[in-house]
């Protein structure tokens, strides 16, 4: 299978069976979750437990800003096999650059387990955070709308990165959603086959 332009391999070493209900990184999985849940637990109870606006601004916005690099860096390549940046060349014209392991019977990435947690947990943060806007919004706590956006813009970025990276590079929406298509019904036609 060849990658498109842009996407890359990454090669780390063997893993555990793909259909295994154990994470093969349970650190890895429990950061994944750590930061997110915490930055999100923390904006919650900051009116009941802290009278400071500015402590519990910075704390939540420390804990979605180590949410942000370790989902980036680390926790996307562990247990999905997959890994974005964007660089910026000497035109000043910005590059996406995505990379995925390539997966063989030999090399198999990742449980199905990390990558449900991964994926869920990338998919319903920012929900999360878009009910915060509104709440915020609404309940005009506007000191507050500062913070829910960078939590949007933080945790937005780590899923339009990842989804990207996982349709392997394509920006156009129809492509992709046709690629995954056609890859679904694919894999279910192999897996119906095997049975």
């Amino acid at each position: 299978m060849t990658l498109p332009q842009g996407v890359g391999s990454l090669q780390d070493g063997q893993l555990s069976d793909a259909s295994s209900t154990s994470p093969a990184h349970p650190l890895a999985t429990f950061f994944h979750l750590f930061f997110r849940v915490s930055a999100i637990v923390t904006y919650v109870g900051c009116d009941w437990f802290s009278r400071s606006f500015v402590g519990c601004f910075v704390t939540v916005l420390l804990l979605l800003s180590f949410d942000f690099w370790s989902v980036k860096n680390v926790t996307g390549r562990l247990m999905v096999g997959l890994r974005w940046w964007n660089q910026v060349d000497e035109d000043g014209k910005s590059h996406w650059i995505f990379e995925a392991r390539k997966v063989s019977p030999n090399n198999i990435t990742a449980t199905e387990a990390e990558a449900r947690i991964f994926w869920l947990g990338l998919i319903i943060c920012p929900i999360i955070w878009i009910v915060f806007f509104f709440s915020t919004l609404f309940s005009l706590k506007l000191k507050w709308l500062a913070l829910v956006i960078a939590g949007i813009s933080l945790q937005a970025a780590n899923l339009y990165g990842y989804i990207l990276c996982k349709m392997g590079g394509e920006s156009d929406i129809s492509k992709a959603a046709a690629s995954f298509l056609s890859q679904t019904v694919f894999q279910t036609a192999y897996l119906q086959r095997q049975q």
